[in-house]
């Protein structure tokens, strides 16, 4: 009689019926994270399945892959963020916020190159269904689009005449609109320019002074954020209109839509939070998740969702939970990857948009994983 087991179905059973992740950290072979794992081109070829990646739920055998390892791309930035897929272009853009450049993976040729020097200091980028390329800028504290002849235009820097704070991440809705959050990590000297005075939030003594190598501060855009962390909404027309003001504490950071965009997930403060979309705002928002993993506090950061509505978040957290978490639309933690560095943003990419491309820290990071990311960039 003829044995049906296939490698692909081996490797499924042998990661569905891996240790559990208490065992797992101890139990770790010398591949892992957790043991010293070495990565980058010279790095020996790691097992199958990763022992990287966690599925704490059956149903996670539907999003990871056996035969998929862990790669890191490149390494050596200073701070990477805004991961965003161009299905035209074929390429990945994101953000060294803090060298103030932004980058391309090129897909046919694995180069990673300068995109965008300077970006004034580009944090997330998304593209829209027209696929141009729209951006955050820290510096000069507005959300730009990229038009396909090359000019570009501001879509959003201020709000009824008060200028925004630092537009941080932006997510495309299918009727035309881009929703954006806008915390105030820009006025940090690394990330933008501080606000000048005393008894501000990211200058508290007044120390910092915004004029000295960036003479252009507040030239164009605001020298001193005025407004509270906030979620905005540009219509198809062009207005902004606010939709969620929140206060110290309570910064708004990545954004997603579900695949039917009929609810919207968003980090508030240290929660992941999810509300339903009507008209230009959102009803019955609550908690989607407290990022509670054993025990252990994974904060949330940037987001993109599946096709299966299970929402994928950069962790930042201690050694071992450090990566990313993957969430079911119930709010149950369902997987996990573990990275050697903190995870800020992340987004599906490749031909068939089914690879996750992580920025972390200073580096990137790469992994084809088994289902397809719901919405462009």
């Amino acid at each position: 009689m003829l044995n049906h087991l296939t490698r692909r179905g081996m490797l499924a059973g042998a990661a569905a019926i891996a240790p559990t992740l208490a065992h797992a950290q101890q139990l770790a072979p010398s591949s892992s994270v957790m043991n010293g794992r070495v990565y980058g081109p010279d790095a020996p070829p790691n097992t199958y399945p990763d022992p990287d990646i966690l599925r704490l739920d059956p149903s996670a055998n539907e999003i990871f892959l056996g035969h998929s390892s862990i790669k890191r791309v490149k390494t050596g930035f200073e701070w990477a963020e805004g991961p965003a897929w161009s299905g035209e272009g074929q390429y990945v853009v994101f953000s060294d916020v803090s060298g103030d450049v932004q980058y391309r993976y090129i897909w046919e040729t694995g180069e990673v190159t300068p995109f965008r020097r300077q970006s004034f200091n580009s944090n997330g980028n998304t593209f829209d269904f027209q696929g141009r390329q729209v951006s955050a800028q820290h510096y000069l504290r507005r959300l730009v689009r990229w038009e396909h002849d090359g000019g570009m235009t501001v879509l959003a820097d201020n709000y009824k005449g008060q200028p925004l704070n630092s537009p941080n991440d932006a997510a495309p809705h299918k009727d035309g609109s881009i929703w954006f959050a806008d915390p105030p990590y820009g006025a940090q000297l690394s990330e933008g320019h501080p606000d000048p005075g005393v008894a501000v939030p990211m200058n508290p003594r007044g120390l910092a002074n915004p004029n000295i190598g960036n003479g252009g501060a507040g030239i164009i855009g605001s020298q001193k954020q005025v407004r509270p962390p906030s979620i905005y909404r540009i219509d198809p027309g062009g207005r902004v209109d606010l939709v969620l003001e929140g206060q110290t504490g309570t910064n708004p950071n990545g954004l997603a839509f579900s695949p039917d965009y009929s609810k919207v997930y968003f980090v508030w403060g240290p929660t992941l939070q999810v509300a339903d979309v009507k008209g230009g705002g959102i009803v019955n928002q609550r908690q989607f998740s407290d990022g509670m993993v054993d025990g252990v506090k994974c904060g949330f950061d940037g987001l993109r969702v599946d096709v299966a509505g299970n929402v994928w978040a950069g962790s930042t957290s201690a050694p071992g939970y450090m990566g990313v978490t993957v969430w079911n639309p119930a709010g149950k933690c369902i997987g996990r990857i573990r990275l050697p560095e903190t995870c800020a943003n992340l987004c599906f990419a490749g031909p068939k948009r089914d690879w996750l491309f992580m920025c972390a820290s200073q580096s990137v990071y790469l992994l084809r994983v088994g289902v397809q990311g719901a919405s462009p960039g």
